[in-house]
């Protein structure tokens, strides 16, 4: 059984243990209820700091992961305008617009997007816009983003994402490296890109034209 006090710890143990510090952020991880976005039979897990699947072989990452991209985006919940590449069962969406003004998400799995969009309008996420797409090539019709969190591990850095990022933006994403991936933090500058490199990270893989490098030059 799913109680407030599963979700308080989870808070408690698995994020301020760790280095989530944003009270806005840790506010958010209190207010979605993440076993909304679990399938039934794993409900019991739903707070838990695992992966958990979620069908057509994809999950819904853990609590901490989701915490520290959304705190690496560094969102302001009055102007933070932000695109989430891989939709999944909607939870980081949930999140996110809980620090943002405006989420545009993408799915490319039809079943899932449309399983999100209703969970999401159902459970009154009404600044999140869901779009059935190929995540590759980003949503140029909301560009600029103040911040963009990739959800799904892309071969490379993907270029078409990198130029719908607002100057001062940042994307957050899991770059595969041969047979590792790493989180990694761009930062778009009036000089060009920084990047920084933070830890080893497990998602499942980003598909799409990115897969033939279509969206990487």
């Amino acid at each position: 059984m799913v109680t407030p006090s599963n979700v308080e710890d989870m808070v408690q143990h698995t994020l301020l243990t760790r280095d989530i510090t944003d009270p806005q952020v840790l506010q958010a991880m209190r207010n979605v209820p993440r076993h909304l976005f679990v399938p039934e039979t794993w409900q019991a897990y739903s707070y838990h700091d695992r992966p958990l699947p979620i069908g057509h072989q994809q999950t819904i990452s853990q609590p901490y992961i989701v915490a520290i991209m959304a705190q690496l985006a560094h969102l302001d919940p009055t102007t933070s305008r932000v695109l989430e590449v891989g939709t999944g069962s909607g939870y980081g969406a949930a999140v996110l617009s809980c620090l943002a003004k405006e989420v545009h998400t993408l799915e490319i799995i039809p079943a899932l997007a449309e399983a999100a969009r209703s969970r999401l309008q159902a459970h009154g996420y009404h600044n999140v816009t869901v779009h059935c797409k190929d995540g590759s090539y980003g949503h140029p019709d909301g560009q600029p983003y103040d911040a963009i969190v990739v959800t799904a591990s892309p071969p490379e850095l993907p270029q078409a994402l990198l130029q719908q990022l607002a100057p001062g933006g940042r994307m957050i994403v899991p770059v595969e490296g041969g047979k590792d991936q790493h989180l990694e933090v761009i930062e778009h500058h009036p000089d060009g890109w920084q990047k920084r490199t933070l830890f080893a990270v497990r998602f499942v893989p980003m598909t799409g034209a990115i897969r033939s490098k279509e969206a990487t030059v």
